[in-house]
């Protein structure tokens, strides 16, 4: 049965930096350690982008020596606030296209993963960037990953939501070929369930047919008002990754808040 972890959003910083007071290691840490703990018989742990704050060397190089600690096996996609150079440098052994985008398949015996890059760059040209973009030479490799499926159900993993969430600000920044996307997704109608990040709030439901999973951060949040213009706003709420199970009939998504969470309950 395949069980995958999901993290997004983990915005590593060098040592001895904080966003709103928060540590980004020291979340994801707590979360690796969690997923050791408690899931290290999982399929795959799958990081959708933002790995870093910046896009520096630093971060990458600390967070390398992070994921280099999981139990289980790993697979990496960018997103906006992530500079694919220099990742492919420090992240030398990630699997990339033919093109160097940075997304693969995974054939499981029950379901194919694709990992998609929609990082709209280089030239990094913020905040144009922060959109998400899958350009003609992805959307051939995508359209040519699902047409090669077989009889497998596809996952997609990619950082940009390739639709509104809500959130004003954020939406703004969604993946811009949006329409172009779902038609080549609904052209195949294999995929079961398309997850992602970028908003750094949990959210979950259906776009075209499809259902569709966003998780939070391990590290800062988006506040919940829907009508907030400004997509750089950040609260300290609790960290979370999500988990994607296998079954008979389809996949079911969990949300694991385990900052908070409690493994036993308390007897009276």
């Amino acid at each position: 049965m395949t069980k995958l972890i999901i993290f997004t959003d983990l915005h590593m910083v060098p040592e001895g930096t904080t966003i709103i007071g928060l540590d980004p290691y020291e979340r994801l840490a707590a979360g690796i350690a969690h997923v050791n703990t408690h899931h290290a018989d999982a399929t795959c742990v799958i990081f959708t982008g933002d790995l870093t704050h910046r896009g520096d060397r630093p971060s990458y190089e600390r967070l390398k020596g992070l994921l280099d600690t999981l139990t289980p096996p790993r697979a990496i996609t960018i997103g906006n606030h992530d500079r694919r150079e220099v990742f492919r440098d420090v992240f030398a052994d990630c699997p990339t296209d033919e093109n160097g985008f940075v997304q693969q398949v995974i054939d499981l015996a029950d379901c194919r993963l694709l990992v998609l890059d929609t990082l709209l760059a280089p030239p990094y040209d913020y905040p144009t960037s922060h959109a998400g973009l899958l350009c003609e030479a992805r959307m051939d490799w995508l359209d040519r990953q699902l047409a090669s499926a077989g009889d497998r159900p596809v996952m997609l993993f990619m950082h940009h939501p390739p639709h509104a969430t809500g959130f004003t600000g954020m939406d703004m920044i969604r993946l811009v070929n949006e329409a172009a996307f779902y038609d080549l997704v609904k052209r195949h109608g294999n995929v079961l369930h398309i997850f992602a990040g970028h908003v750094h709030r949990t959210i979950s439901g259906s776009s075209r047919g499809i259902p569709f999973s966003v998780f939070k951060s391990p590290v800062h949040q988006q506040p919940m008002p829907f009508d907030a213009p400004d997509p750089s706003l950040s609260v300290d709420e609790p960290a979370a990754y999500g988990i994607a199970v296998m079954t008979d009939t389809g996949v079911l998504v969990h949300t694991e808040d385990y900052e908070i969470a409690v493994r036993e309950a308390a007897v009276a």
